[in-house]
């Protein structure tokens, strides 16, 4: 008896991405932020402990909650040594060849010896509708007398009230880690697409990690 196996699909939670607000299959939303990172270990210790004490205020001052997440991939360096052996190539004195070439073995060697890893962090802000919006897969318009364009109306507005909500959430996390010295800029569709198919397509050299609130 052959065993029929589900389409990759029907494990993805994501039902649609839509001007980037990920919507998932129990209709609850979700805005992708990335945030910069900051030098903290070359500040000195009373700076430290301010970012400590910005970055916990920021914590106990949330009404939602949040997801942090860290994406880890191993640097890929082929391009810039692509650009070395370009640079190479153009009419440079001999010494700066030498130069040149020395350099991208160095580089090369470092490089295969050491793993050297990018790091990318994001805050996953989350939105649920209330039991205002009951069924909100259907809606109001979820009965069979609903016509196609009442049920296309009533999920535009669904969409736009969490937006909307999405937008106030991201606007408090930007407020409460500008503080720390932390920027924040909200990923559109193609971003955020691009994020979820490293995710769900992570090559052999590359890793991941994440830390809920």
């Amino acid at each position: 008896m052959a065993i029929k196996s589900k389409p990759s699909q029907k494990l993805v939670s994501i039902e649609d991405i839509h001007d980037g607000i990920v919507i998932l299959k129990d209709k609850s939303m979700r805005m992708i932020l990335m945030a910069s990172s900051i030098n903290f270990a070359l500040k000195s210790e009373e700076e430290q402990m301010g970012v400590l004490m910005q970055f916990q205020n920021f914590l106990n001052s949330l009404e939602f909650t949040t997801q942090i997440y860290i994406q880890s991939r191993r640097l890929d360096i082929r391009p810039y040594l692509s650009l070395l052996q370009t640079r190479l190539n153009e009419d440079v004195s001999d010494l700066m060849r030498i130069q040149i070439e020395e350099y991208i073995e160095f580089i090369r060697n470092f490089t295969e010896n050491t793993n050297i890893m990018s790091k990318t962090f994001f805050i996953v802000v989350p939105y649920y509708p209330g039991a205002s919006t009951d069924n909100i897969a259907g809606g109001a318009f979820s009965k069979k007398n609903a016509t196609a364009e009442e049920k296309q109306v009533s999920s535009l507005e669904r969409f736009e009230e969490g937006r909307s909500q999405l937008q106030q959430r991201a606007n408090i996390v930007r407020q409460g880690l500008a503080r720390t010295g932390v920027r924040i800029t909200a990923l559109g569709t193609e971003e955020t697409v691009e994020l979820f198919y490293k995710i769900f397509n992570p090559s052999d050299e590359s890793g991941s990690a994440n830390l809920g609130r």
